[in-house]
């Protein structure tokens, strides 16, 4: 018994020992080792270890929380050593002055833009601009004022060029490189380079002081002047380099004759812009000629640009210049009210003709058209019905709802509508179907050549047969021979027009025009 109760009592004093430190160390500890084992090494302060219950005064406590102090610590030297790769990063990468990225950072830029531009089929404009004099600038006004002043065209260059299709980057000194994406054809480049120049041209003050600076820039294109980013940009240097040798605040493309029809692009849309004003665009008419009747029913009213030191400009030089730049709606408007004066007096001179007048897409797209044509009507008292206006396919495609709105509210109050060129555009029945369409010009080059041309001439027939089955008029233009009048008018087109009636005539010519050739007509049948 003595035994057995010696032993009992082992066991009970073993088990509460067991109990005793399973409870109070055990667990604990093996809690702490699964804390341990969730620390993430990358954050080792995102998951401290947990504080047992009751040991917060004794040793595992003490353990915890010295472990925890290590992790904070471990995780804050994490912390100051990643922002030191940072910041020796973006010195790298940015410049430090103006923020912009430096050169290796733009020349891996520039190679994914030409990679990208590759791939979906478009060009860059790579512009290397250099401050002018911007070494006397440092010389007189001191460092400070000149890191001033380039940081000053950097936050300007990043407002207005910062973002969507333009790239930045200071290349080194008093050099930043602009890249344009998307690019549609150089005169949108040199476009960009003037409001480039005109962005650095803005006086900076620093310290109460007015500082004006120039900058000369260097333009290279992709695909057409180099495929690789380093020549690019080297291309661009040199332009600029070069451009720095024949003055300053201008800009210069690296391939001489593209920088030549830039040029001149743009000293035409300077003297566009004021040609107006300077009672420069004079109107010519053209005959149209009744086919059947032979006698003279209209004319379309085209407009010359006598220059007063390029001579006459041909209008496929000048329109298309007014139409990217929007004087064309002043041009247009300009245009539609001579047309209108003229038909205005021709009808008091007892010859009532028919004005075709030409609307260009710009015109088209403007919200005020249909009330500007109906008041240009009114204001000079003419018929709706004297009036015809000629669009082309193109001009009402990109927005073809609107178009056709605007088309019909010009019909409903009388006005004639052509199409213009038809044949070299879409030429789609959709449209046909939807536009209030009265007539359809044939253009001359589907003219030029028939019967010589058996395709032109298939086009021709093809036309002519679609007006006939959509009881529309058919016009045709650049009419020059008496075999092509003759063949268009066996063939059924009602009107036409062209050199072998008449050139565009100014208006006195024309009037005598129109009265030898129907009094040639009266002989003729006589």
């Amino acid at each position: 018994m003595t035994f057995g109760s010696v032993i009992a009592t082992a066991l009970i004093l073993g088990v509460l020992l067991y109990v005793v430190f399973h409870l109070l160390l055990t667990r604990p500890l093996l809690r702490i080792v699964r804390s341990v084992k969730q620390v993430d090494p990358e954050n080792p302060d995102d998951r401290l270890l947990a504080m047992p219950e009751g040991h917060k005064r004794d040793e595992l406590g003490l353990w915890i929380n010295a472990t925890n102090n290590l992790l904070v610590a471990i995780a804050d030297s994490q912390k100051r050593h990643q922002e030191a790769e940072d910041r020796v990063s973006r010195l790298s990468k940015y410049d430090q002055l103006t923020g912009l990225p430096s050169r290796d950072t733009f020349m891996e830029v520039l190679q994914r833009n030409i990679d990208e531009a590759q791939h979906r089929n478009y060009s860059l404009a790579l512009s290397v601009v250099g401050i002018d004099d911007f070494k006397s600038l440092n010389e007189q006004s001191g460092f400070r004022v000149g890191d001033k002043v380039l940081q000053s065209i950097a936050d300007r260059l990043t407002s207005k060029f910062g973002s969507g299709r333009f790239a930045l980057a200071r290349l080194g000194s008093d050099q930043f490189a602009v890249l344009e994406k998307e690019l549609n054809d150089g005169f949108q480049a040199a476009d960009s380079a003037d409001r480039i120049l005109s962005c650095i041209q803005l006086p900076v003050s620093i310290d109460g002081q007015m500082f004006s600076t120039t900058a000369t820039m260097g333009v290279a294109l992709y695909p057409s002047d180099a495929s690789e980013a380093d020549r690019l940009l080297q291309s661009a240097e040199q332009t600029m380099t070069l451009a720095k040798q024949h003055g300053q605040n201008h800009f210069q493309f690296y391939v001489a004759s593209i920088d030549q029809e830039i040029r001149d692009r743009k000293l035409l849309e300077k003297d566009l812009n004021s040609a107006l004003d300077k009672h420069q665009f004079h109107l010519v008419y053209q005959p149209q000629i009744n086919l059947e009747t032979k006698r003279v029913i209209g004319a379309e009213a085209l407009i010359r640009w006598e220059h007063p030191e390029r001579g006459l400009v041909p209008p496929d030089h000048f329109i298309p210049v007014a139409e990217a730049n929007g004087s064309i709606v002043d041009i247009g408007q300009w245009v539609l009210d001579q047309a209108c004066w003229q038909v205005a007096r021709w009808a008091k001179d007892g010859q009532p003709l028919r004005m075709a007048v030409n609307l260009s897409a710009v015109q088209l797209a403007q919200d005020t058209i249909v009330e500007d044509v109906l008041n240009t009507l009114e204001r000079h008292h003419i018929p709706a019905g004297r009036l015809e206006l000629e669009v082309t396919e193109t001009s009402f495609m990109t927005n073809l709802s609107d178009a056709v709105e605007k088309l019909h509210a010009l019909h409903r109050a009388g006005i004639s509508i052509a199409v213009d060129d038809f044949g070299t555009g879409y030429s789609s029945l959709t449209y046909l179907k939807q536009m209030p369409v009265q007539h359809l010009k044939i253009d001359k080059q589907f003219i030029r050549d028939l019967l010589i041309n058996e395709e032109d001439t298939r086009i021709a027939n093809t036309i002519i047969d679609l007006g006939r089955s959509l009881n529309l008029t058919v016009v045709a233009e650049g009419v020059e021979t008496e075999e092509q009048e003759y063949y268009l008018s066996q063939r059924g087109c009602k009107l036409a027009q062209g050199y072998f009636f008449s050139k565009p005539l100014p208006a006195d010519e024309f009037e005598t025009f129109v009265q030898r050739f129907h009094q040639q007509i009266v002989e003729n049948n006589t």
